[in-house]
C-alpha cells in the first residue's frame, strides 16, 4: 500500500514535466502569455508558416507577439522528476531502466521486440506499435517456451521409439511423409480446380462487358447518323431558301415564325459514356448555382470579401458575435444557398498551398467545438491537408492524382443523394459519394481554409 502511494505522486510529477506536443520530458521549456508550457523546438515547429499571429496549441488563445520566455523553474522540476522516477524504479526492484528517459522498463513493444518505459510508449516512435505490460509479455513467452519444451519432448520420444528393433525408424518416417504427400497433392488439386472456375467466371464477365461496349457504341453511331442526316436536310433546305428572291425569302421567314410554336426541337444526343464514369455526363446537365458565403456562419479567423465570393485566413481573430450559427473551432463557412431537391453545381478556385476543403454539409451540421469532417458528421467533401489530397470518408480516401486541381466543380444531386467532384480544368472526375450517401433535408455548400490559403467562388 505504501509503495502505491509513493508511485502516484511520482507519476503526477512526471505528467507535469511532459510536453503536451511531443509527450516527452520538456527540453528548453518556454512559457506563453496564456500560461501554458512547451518545448522550444515543439512550439517553433507549430508556428511555422507565413502567418504573423500565432495561437496556443492547447487553449487556442491568440498570442500577439512571439515572445518565448524560458521557464527555468520548470526545467529544474523536469530534472527532479527524472531523478525521482529513476529512484522509484530502483526502489521497486526494477534494476533495468530506460537509457533515454531513466525510467523503469514496464512495457514491451511487440513490433520491435524490446522492453520500453512509459514515456517511450507515448512517444512517436512507438505510438502506432502494439505495446503490452512487460509482465503480460513475459507470461506469453513463458507459455510459448513451455509449448516448445513439450514438442521437443515428443520429438525425443519419437526418436527413441524409432531406434528400437521392433519399430524401425525408416518405416515410421516413410509412412509419415507419404501421408503428408497425399495431403499436399489433394490441397493443390482443390486449389487448381478453384482457380480454373474463377478463370472461366472472369472471362465470361469480360465477354459480356465487350458485348455491352459494342452495343452502346452501335447505338451512339446510329443516333449520330440520324442527327447528321437531319442536319444535312436542314442545310439543303436553307440553301434552297437563300436562292429565292428577297420578298419571297422574307415571306418564308414570316411563315416559319408563325408556325414555330408547333415545331418540336430535335432530340439531342448525349456524348458516349466511358465505362465506370457514369457521373460525368450527369454533371453536364446540372443547374449552375450562384453561391455566396454566409457571414453569420464564418469562423472569426476568416475574412470574407465584400461580394461574399472569396475568403482567406486573417492575421488576427475578428471580434464577432458568437451566434449559434457560427463555427468556432474549425475555420469553416457555409454558403447562403440551401438545396432540398433538384441537381445543382458550382465551381470553386482553390490555392496551391496551405490547406482547404470544398464540399457540402447538412443544414444541421454541428457548429460549436470540434466537429467530425466526415459523412457521419454531416459533411461530404474533398480537401488538401499537409500535402495530401483526399476525400473525407471514414477513414479518409487518398486521391492519387498527378496534380491537385486548381478549380473544382461540385455537383449535388439532391434527388439521388449523390455528390460528385470534377476537375473543371479537364472535366476529369475526382471523386463521387455514391447515390444514397447524402440523406434528405436541406443541404448547403461548405468550405474551410487553413493559414496561407484562400478560395474563390467562380462566376
Amino acid at each position: 500500500m505504501g509503495a502505491m502511494a509513493t508511485e502516484i505522486p511520482v507519476e503526477s510529477l512526471q505528467e507535469e514535466a511532459t510536453c503536451p506536443i511531443c509527450l516527452e520530458y520538456f527540453t528548453e521549456p518556454v512559457i506563453l502569455e496564456c500560461g501554458h508550457n512547451f518545448c522550444r523546438a515543439c512550439i517553433a515547429q507549430c508556428w511555422e508558416g507565413p502567418a504573423t499571429a500565432a495561437s496556443c496549441p492547447q487553449c487556442r488563445e491568440t498570442v500577439q507577439q512571439r515572445n518565448l520566455r524560458p521557464n527555468r523553474q520548470l526545467a529544474n522540476v523536469t530534472e527532479i522528476a527524472k531523478q525521482l522516477c529513476l529512484q522509484a524504479a530502483k526502489g521497486a526492484g526494477g534494476e533495468r531502466v530506460c537509457g533515454e528517459h531513466q525510467e523503469a522498463l514496464k512495457l514491451f513493444c511487440e513490433d520491435d521486440q524490446t522492453p520500453i518505459c512509459v514515456v517511450c510508449g507515448r512517444s512517436r516512435a512507438h505510438r502506432a506499435h502494439r505495446v503490452v505490460p512487460i509482465q503480460e509479455a513475459a507470461q506469453e513467452n513463458k507459455e510459448m517456451a513451455l509449448h516448445l519444451l513439450l514438442v521437443l519432448g515428443e520429438m525425443i520420444l519419437v526418436f527413441q521409439v524409432g531406434g528400437r528393433p521392433e519399430c524401425p525408424l525408416p518405416y515410421f518416417t516413410q509412412k509419415q511423409t507419404q501421408s503428408e504427400r497425399q495431403k499436399i497433392v489433394s490441397e493443390f488439386q482443390q486449389l487448381q480446380q478453384f482457380l480454373e472456375e474463377q478463370e472461366r467466371l472472369l472471362l465470361a464477365q469480360l465477354e459480356k462487358l465487350d458485348e455491352e461496349i459494342v452495343r452502346i457504341h452501335n447505338e451512339n453511331v446510329s443516333k449520330l447518323s440520324k442527327q447528321i442526316s437531319h442536319l444535312n436536310e436542314l442545310i439543303s433546305e436553307l440553301e434552297g431558301k437563300c436562292q429565292k428572291p428577297a420578298s419571297e425569302f422574307l415571306q418564308v421567314r414570316l411563315n416559319e415564325k408563325q408556325s414555330a410554336t408547333h415545331c418540336q426541337p430535335c432530340p439531342s444526343i448525349p456524348p458516349p459514356t466511358p465505362p465506370g464514369l457514369s457521373s460525368a455526363p450527369d454533371a453536364l446537365i446540372l443547374s449552375p448555382a450562384n453561391v455566396t458565403l454566409d457571414p453569420d456562419t464564418a469562423h472569426p479567423q476568416l475574412v470574407l470579401s465584400e461580394d461574399r465570393k472569396s475568403m482567406r485566413w486573417g492575421d488576427t481573430q475578428q471580434q464577432l458575435p458568437n451566434n449559434p450559427e457560427r463555427f468556432d473551432f474549425w475555420s469553416c463557412v457555409l454558403g447562403c444557398e440551401g438545396f432540398t431537391s433538384g441537381r445543382h453545381c458550382w465551381e470553386v478556385e482553390v490555392g496551391d498551398g496551405g490547406g482547404w476543403g470544398v464540399g457540402v454539409a447538412r443544414e444541421s451540421v454541428r457548429r460549436k467545438g470540434e466537429i467530425s469532417r466526415s459523412p457521419e458528421g454531416g459533411i461530404w467533401a474533398v480537401e488538401r491537408w499537409r500535402n495530401q489530397f483526399q476525400a473525407l470518408t471514414s477513414p479518409v480516401t487518398p486521391l492519387p492524382l498527378s496534380r491537385v486541381p486548381s478549380r473544382i466543380r461540385v455537383c449535388l444531386d439532391c434527388d439521388r443523394g449523390q455528390v460528385t467532384f470534377i476537375d473543371a480544368g479537364d472535366e476529369a472526375p475526382i471523386f463521387t459519394f455514391p447515390p444514397g450517401s447524402v440523406p434528405g433535408g436541406r443541404i448547403r455548400p461548405w468550405f474551410w481554409v487553413w493559414p496561407g490559403s484562400r478560395i474563390r467562388l467562380c462566376p
